[in-house]
């Protein structure tokens, strides 16, 4: 339930600031033109970012004010850090999003933020698959940081579609949520219940949430950059954060072994579109000797529209995708396997065909056209169509 209220907070604080920066932007004219890689038509708002900003500053605020998360704000600097580099990366986004700053200036801020982060916040100093730690603190910042501009990238290359972004967030953050609940529940482990990366996620859903009203399609303002950058900051946050928090050594059996790879697996499943997204992208861009960071009309989201998708389903496929993946890594938490992984297969079949379903839709009526035109050419007939229009004529001339 604090959970839920700390969510609910950063819900209702995102939607009213929301609509007061839409208005602004409306009013003063504050939203760049429409580009040729833009799936929308009209000039829109793409400062969602701020809103998105105030929401998580302010759901900190209110968790620091609850004695149950004291644990979490024992360690200050930590606090101030995280929420240092929201902001910082945010005003980053945001300037991008009205100024087109060029790549290697926003990539120098990230890998700065993403180092602040590393060395005052958090960092992987230990993985949690056998007490494996990393050797050195120089290693220890250096892969915190490259994971952390990985996840911030990722996340805003598919920030394509109107609640693309915060939609899978929301069913991401869920299941990373109720990994942790359920492990801590399970092993009777109150400090990884009560922890930063459970105060992270919970605080991403409700901050979504809160901006989805605005952003679902059509949408009324985008989160920009500035959101989705740190929308990827915290997301990362969270994942190295739980990293190390929860004693594995107390399960037994089987289930020490697939838990023990979830805090790695699971932030990795839920970015996976996104992932093979920004891995895709870069490589494309770099075969075609350009920019990786360069801005183009290829992700996987456009593929979905130019294959015959509407834009709300191409959104809705994205979201089955990732509903299949970071549940069905769940799924792993509990006996027996083979029925976790029955049930993965069955969802990215269902997910392939629904995919799949504008291309089989054109084979088909294809098929089904050539079919037709074959039986009639077999019984000496032209085919329907110009009978048809034969008809017509002719009825045209008796008249």
């Amino acid at each position: 339930m604090i959970f839920l209220a700390v969510a609910a907070v950063a819900a209702v604080i995102t939607f009213l600031t929301s609509r007061v920066v839409l208005r602004l932007a409306l009013r003063f004219g504050i939203h760049p033109p429409v580009r040729d890689r833009d799936v929308h038509s009209r000039p829109t708002p793409r400062l969602g970012g701020v809103a998105m900003c105030l929401g998580l500053l302010g759901a900190f605020g209110v968790a620091a004010l609850i004695p149950e998360l004291s644990g979490v704000f024992a360690e200050p600097v930590r606090i101030w850090t995280l929420l240092a580099g929201a902001v910082a990366i945010c005003a980053i986004g945001v300037l991008d999003d009205l100024y087109d700053l060029d790549w290697m200036l926003k990539l120098g801020a990230q890998i700065l933020v993403a180092a602040g982060v590393a060395i005052f916040g958090v960092q992987i100093v230990s993985l949690p698959i056998g007490g494996l730690t990393v050797p050195s603190s120089t290693m220890a910042i250096s892969l915190t940081v490259l994971l952390i501009v990985l996840v911030m990238n990722a996340v805003n290359f598919i920030d394509g579609l109107d609640a693309l972004v915060a939609g899978t967030t929301i069913i991401g953050s869920t299941a990373f949520f109720g990994y942790i609940f359920i492990i801590s529940a399970n092993q009777g482990q109150q400090n990884a219940y009560f922890s930063l990366a459970s105060l992270i996620t919970s605080i991403i859903v409700g901050v979504c949430l809160g901006f989805l009203p605005v952003n679902w399609h059509p949408a009324r303002m985008f989160m920009g950059d500035g959101g989705a950058l740190m929308l990827g900051l915290m997301t990362a946050a969270s994942a190295i954060a739980v990293t190390g928090q929860i004693d594995l050594a107390t399960m037994g059996g089987r289930s020490q072994i697939l838990p023990a790879f979830i805090p790695i697996l699971l932030p990795l499943a839920i970015l996976l579109l996104p992932l093979t997204d920004f891995v895709l992208a870069v490589v494309r861009r770099l075969v075609n000797g350009s920019s990786p960071f360069a801005a183009d009309r290829k992700h996987l989201h456009h593929r979905l529209l130019d294959m015959g998708h509407s834009h709300l389903g191409a959104v809705l496929i994205f979201y089955a995708w990732t509903a299949v993946v970071s549940i069905g890594c769940l799924i792993f938490l509990f006996p027996p396997w083979w029925v976790a992984i029955g049930i993965m297969v069955a969802g990215f079949l269902v997910c392939a065909v629904l995919t799949a379903a504008p291309v089989s839709r054109r084979v088909w009526q294809t098929l089904l056209r050539v079919l037709r035109e074959r039986r009639a050419a077999r019984r000496g007939l032209e085919p329907i169509d110009t009978q048809r229009s034969q008809t017509i004529d002719t009825r045209g001339d008796s008249r």
